[in-house]
This record gives structure tokens, sequence and C-alpha cells, in this order.
């Protein structure tokens, strides 16, 4: 990617804070299309960027001793070092996949990827006959706001900083209109099946934890980029911990089918 790569560093302390919020808003979703694939024991599953250990704990709970589960991404440290399941540095755009599997899932990942199509690409030829891919994509070009309901100026400012921190991830090369390509791309890979649906969570206490530890990583490159000030980033942080902002995300795509 251009500048200096993917804007939400996984060394930064606020990004288990990230990893948690998104696993209490996301999992319930991710957790019911996984589970509506016909996973079972003893089924080989890869979690491809997996961040953390929530979604690769759940997988090898459901596929059990019989089964085989591999957490891949670039950055592992927040991985356990204990856990059931294989964990591998890997770049899903450049590197071999780590073998032939029952289901693949990737969820924020392929947005931030460079080399989107190789990674497809990639995931679609280690399915094996009948495997399941289930892809899950932010699309914030399909509802940038971070507060839909712009009523005033702390509204304003919440929704001026988040076009701000779009702006920035465009700079590094991420694909802001992607999550509704992704039915196209599983039909164009060859993928049977295929179908998607879209959740789009307002007002959760996981928004508020999920936007502090956001903006608190964002909050240097924002300043240099002449996006926001100190001031408007603190005025920002205290209006978010009031609680009385109505927080959105954008909205997660999720995309399955099965190959044949």
């Amino acid at each position: 990617m251009s500048d200096q790569g993917y804007l939400l560093d996984n060394q930064q302390v606020q990004a288990g804070q990230r990893f948690a919020a998104l696993s209490e808003l996301l999992d319930p979703v991710t957790f019911r299309h996984l589970a509506a694939t016909g996973l079972t024991a003893g089924w080989s599953c890869w979690e491809v960027g997996a961040g953390g250990p929530g979604v690769p704990d759940w997988l090898a709970a459901q596929v059990g001793p019989s089964g085989r589960v591999v957490a891949t991404d670039i950055d592992t440290a927040w991985m356990p070092g204990d856990a059931p399941y294989d964990v591998l540095r890997h770049d899903v755009g450049a590197d071999a996949p780590p073998g032939e599997f029952d289901l693949i899932h990737a969820r924020l990942v392929l947005t931030h990827v460079p080399r989107r199509a190789e990674a497809l690409a990639a995931m679609v030829g280690a399915l094996k006959p009948g495997g399941r891919l289930v892809l899950e994509d932010a699309d914030p070009a399909l509802q940038p706001l971070i507060c839909p309901d712009e009523f005033g100026p702390a509204q304003e400012l919440a929704n001026r900083l988040r076009r701000g921190f779009r702006s920035l991830m465009a700079e590094r090369g991420a694909e802001l209109a992607f999550g509704r390509t992704l039915p196209r791309l599983l039909r164009g890979a060859g993928l049977a099946d295929v179908q998607a649906d879209a959740y789009f969570p307002i007002t959760s206490p996981a928004c508020t934890t999920l936007e502090l530890a956001t903006v608190q990583q964002i909050r240097e490159r924002l300043v240099a980029a002449g996006l926001a000030t100190e001031a408007e980033i603190a005025e920002h942080l205290e209006n978010v911990a009031s609680g009385k902002l109505d927080l959105a995300t954008a909205p997660l795509i999720s995309a399955w089918g099965r190959r044949g």
C-alpha cells in the first residue's frame, strides 16, 4: 500500500481494544454465517487475517479434535501462544495457502489487502471440492457516517473526523466500496450458491469502545494531515465517552459460496 501501510497498527495498545469491540459487534453475525455452511466436527478451516483469537477459538470448538483450524495473519501478536490450532504469519495476497480446507473465512481483510485479486484466487483455490468460502468486509462508502443522525455540532464533528479517517484509509490503498462487490466477485471466481446480506449496528456500547480506540490510534495522523486539530480530537473523544452520541459502523457485507 502507499504511504505507511496499514493505518491501524496491530502493535498499538488500542488494537486489543478494537479487536474486543469488533468481536462483540460482529462475532454473532459471523458465527451465524459460519454455522449455516454446515460446519461440523472433523472439518478443516482457515481463518484468514484472524487478528485476535475470537473466531479461530470458536471454529476450533466446532470442529473438535478430529478437525483442523489454521489462523493466519501478517501480524500474530494478539494470538495466544497456547492456541488449540495452528497460528501462522502469512500474507494471503502473496504466500501460498497453508493447505486445503472445507471452510475458509476472512473478515475485514480484503479491503486492506493490496493484492485483492490474488488473495481471493488463493482462497478459492484452497477450497476442497464442495468447500465453503465466507467473506465479510465493510463498505464505508455505502454508509459513511459515524453519526447517521447529524443533528448538532457534536455529531457534525464526529462525521468530519470520520471523513478524515476514510481519506487516510484511501491513501493507503483501502477500497472503501469493496464490501458490495463480494457477491459478484464470488460468482466470478466460479463459486456456486452465492448469497449475501448486510449488518449495520447503531448505538451499541461496543460502537463507543471501537470509536474511542480507533480515534486514539489515528489521532497523530489526523493532525499531521491537517484533517483535525488536537483540540477537536479531544472534544470528540469527550463527546464519545459521554455516551450521548448514537454511533454507527459501516455496513458489514457478508457473502458466501460453494466450490463445485
